[in-house]
């Protein structure tokens, strides 16, 4: 007979394509998940992984098996998940995955709020980039993530909280810095801070630049620096050092003290570019009463501006 451990075993080697790492994270020993695997492949008569590659990898016929593992799992994880809605009760472990742009500065007005109403709930938070979020997710190592929408995943359900515009953050020896308020055709990639590669926040101000080709003739500030940052906070710093400018986030703009803000950011004239941010879960999702709860409690906090998108250039 069949176990849901065999199934999680073999879920967990083909998340992993190595043994001894799919038993750390099983919580078990790597000979333990070995014999349960192999245990499981003679009851059905066939080979689930091919060992003799490195990686360990499926064969043809453990491919649909293991999807139907997936499967079956999550319809065992949904008892619970009845349960809980029955009893009214919003309990269990939340696993989010935020993206670098947003956690900073959404995560410090909602966290404590929510898990002061809802002390029952165990929230892990993992900080990672859009494309690490979509692959946990996929691996069910996550519940679900708060990042830039849209996806285009067909796979995946996108809940949208609420859409955050644009600002330019600009130092004192830039062009742009003598402007009350800027647009898209001011932007030049050539003059611009950017975060690294990974980032969709590096996406959303080269899209905003996507133009500069057409106006190669603009006057580019002196001292040209070309720089890819890890985190907005060196970006913010470069350029109160008269380094360029870069463009931020409304909640990340939100959090420089007044003084700065005053000096360095510069708003964008309407249609003003905006991001979409948004809940972001498998299809086949659990633990909604929670996941209801968590959308409930950033909605409070976020200002009421940021929930429309009226007169807005939505950058994906």
């Amino acid at each position: 007979m069949v176990s849901l451990i065999q199934l999680s075993y073999i879920v967990a080697v083909d998340n992993y394509r190595h043994f001894a790492t799919a038993a750390k994270h099983c919580f078990v020993t790597q000979p333990t998940l070995s014999m349960q695997i192999q245990k499981l492949e003679e009851d059905l008569g066939i080979l689930i992984f091919d060992r003799s590659k490195q990686p360990v990898a499926p064969t043809d016929i453990g491919r649909p098996v293991i999807e139907q593992a997936r499967r079956t799992l999550q319809e065992a994880a949904r008892i619970q998940d009845i349960i809980d809605l029955q009893s009214n009760e919003i309990a269990g472990t939340l696993r989010l995955g935020v993206i670098p742009t947003v956690a900073p500065y959404l995560l410090p007005l909602f966290l404590d709020t929510f898990l002061k109403n809802y002390p029952k709930v165990d929230m892990i938070i993992d900080e990672i980039q859009t494309d690490q979020i979509l692959e946990k997710l996929r691996k069910e190592e996550i519940d679900l993530g708060l990042m830039a929408t849209p996806l285009y995943q067909t796979d995946l359900i996108e809940k949208p909280l609420f859409y955050e515009p644009f600002v330019g953050y600009v130092s004192k020896d830039h062009r742009l810095f003598h402007k009350k308020k800027i647009t898209p055709s001011d932007l030049s990639a050539q003059d611009m801070l950017l975060l690294k590669e990974g980032h969709c926040f590096r996406g959303h101000a080269l899209q905003l630049c996507k133009e500069e080709l057409s106006r190669n003739h603009k006057e580019i500030s002196p001292n040209l620096l070309r720089f890819e940052g890890g985190n907005l906070d060196t970006l913010k710093k470069l350029v109160e050092k008269n380094f360029g400018m870069t463009l931020l986030p409304f909640l990340a703009a939100r959090d420089i003290d007044r003084a700065k803000r005053q000096l360095h950011v510069r708003e964008f004239n309407s249609p003003i570019p905006k991001r979409e941010i948004s809940l972001v879960y498998l299809r086949a999702y659990l633990k909604k009463h929670i996941i209801t709860a968590l959308e409930e409690e950033i909605l409070k906090c976020i200002p009421q501006e940021l929930l429309t998108k009226e007169k807005s250039l939505i950058v994906v």
